[in-house]
């Protein structure tokens, strides 16, 4: 027998032996038949003769029973995960702003004088230094702006990490902080596909357009953010549902900023107006009553800019043949 045959032999005989070994471990050792984990009493028992194979298993799910979310909630012994919306991630304590012990009793004078201290004291503590105290700051500028434009909270995760980098990269000389924190959700945004204007940024911003604008360029530049060109498209769900348009409606307007595309239209234009002005165009075409100064205020762009585009959009449409 030759020397690698010898081996192939060899190898059979051990993987042989280790699925016997394998289907001894599933089955009872006495009567070959099937297991069953009884988690109640932690033990592994045969369904057949009912030997017991192991015992004394370790549970490990908790030692309270849940019927819903809220008793979970309740009854986990954990905090809410990390989150980079917090300038210490949320792994830090708070001391609740309502004067009441464990019991929900009112504390006494003496206490409540005692516990305010504790949370001013608590509330330095929390912040070590000048950089900690800025990135507070800019988050609660994040947080405050965000639910002004209804962004969800991925957005604001995505403009925290954003401002992070910025500070560990000190972009920040020179700028402030309320300017490139708007920048941040500006960029978040944009990167979520859930965009909003420059002007609807600078409403609820605490700095002027022109810096949010320039903010913006400076720090995709530096941080070599991937940020696309804003689609026409994704405003649309937005103003059809501030104008109450049917879902044919919104189907509608997108199918006319699609052929806009085909033929090049869109190139150049802002994506803003051109949303607005497919939207107001399918309004009409589905016999939906609206009217350019309804579209001008959701959208917050001029009516002779809706006329513009509108215009184009259907001029686009009838040289392809569509209309």
């Amino acid at each position: 027998m030759t020397e690698s045959n010898a081996r192939t032999r060899t190898r059979t005989d051990e993987q042989e032996r280790e699925s016997e070994s394998t289907e001894e471990s599933i089955s009872c050792p006495e009567c070959s038949g099937q297991l069953i984990n009884d988690e109640e009493h932690g033990e592994t028992i045969c369904a057949d003769c009912g030997l017991v194979v192991e015992e004394d298993s370790v549970d490990r799910g908790p030692e309270w029973r849940a019927f819903d979310a809220r008793e979970k909630n309740e009854k986990s012994r954990v905090g809410a995960p990390t989150t980079n919306t917090m300038h210490d991630k949320g792994l830090s304590t708070n001391i609740d702003w309502r004067d009441k012990d464990a019991y929900g009793n009112s504390l006494g004078s003496r206490q409540r004088e005692k516990m305010q201290r504790l949370r001013k004291w608590n509330e330095r503590f929390r912040t070590r230094d000048s950089k900690e105290r800025n990135l507070k700051q800019a988050l609660g500028e994040i947080d405050r702006m965000a639910s002004a434009l209804g962004l969800p909270s991925n957005v604001r995760e995505t403009a925290s990490v954003i401002y992070r980098r910025a500070l560990n990269e000190d972009l920040l000389p020179g700028r402030s902080i309320e300017g490139v924190s708007t920048a941040c959700v500006y960029a978040a945004a944009r990167q979520a596909g859930v965009p909003r204007s420059l002007d609807e940024i600078a409403e609820v911003s605490r700095v002027e357009k022109n810096e949010v604008a320039r903010t913006y360029r400076y720090v995709v530049r530096e941080l070599g953010l991937e940020v696309q060109p804003a689609d026409p498209e994704s405003y649309v769900p937005r103003f059809a549902s501030g104008l109450e348009l049917s879902d044919e409606a919104e189907h509608r307007a997108r199918k006319l900023l699609q052929n806009a595309k085909e033929k090049g239209v869109h190139s150049g234009k802002s994506p803003v107006g051109l949303a607005a002005a497919a939207v107001y165009a399918a309004a009409l075409l589905t016999n939906e009553k609206t009217t350019q100064a309804a579209v001008s205020e959701v959208a917050d762009i001029s009516e002779v800019t809706i006329r513009n585009r509108y215009h184009e959009l259907l001029e686009a449409e009838e040289s392809l043949g569509l209309a």
